[in-house]
């Protein structure tokens, strides 16, 4: 079981995330235990930031499917997967699976 970091990820966001992944172990950037993965929220960090700070970490980022500039801005910054929310919301556990795989 992965730990995944959610960084810039409201709370009513990270209950449906929490929801849709039993089981999973959730931290805040505050914790001390480094993630398996990181899922963020590009329209509230900047994408350079988080890819800079976990550069050996899997990095899933979602916005709204509007947000071209903010998916665009996570591309160019590295992330692994970059999602609309929706698309986060009807394939989480998908994602998360691919992106756990990929450390192992």
């Amino acid at each position: 079981m992965p730990t995944i970091l959610l960084a810039g990820v409201d709370l009513f966001f990270r209950g449906k995330l929490e929801a849709v992944l039993p089981g999973q172990r959730f931290v805040t950037a505050d914790s001390i235990d480094a993630p398996d993965l990181v899922i963020c929220d590009i329209s509230r960090i900047d994408p350079n930031d988080v890819a800079d700070t976990y550069p050996d970490v899997p990095i899933l980022g979602f916005t709204s499917h509007t947000d071209t500039a903010g998916l665009r801005r996570a591309h160019e910054a590295g992330f692994d997967h970059v999602v609309a929310k929706s698309a986060l919301e009807e394939r989480a556990v998908q994602l998360v699976e691919e992106l756990s795989t990929s450390v192992e």
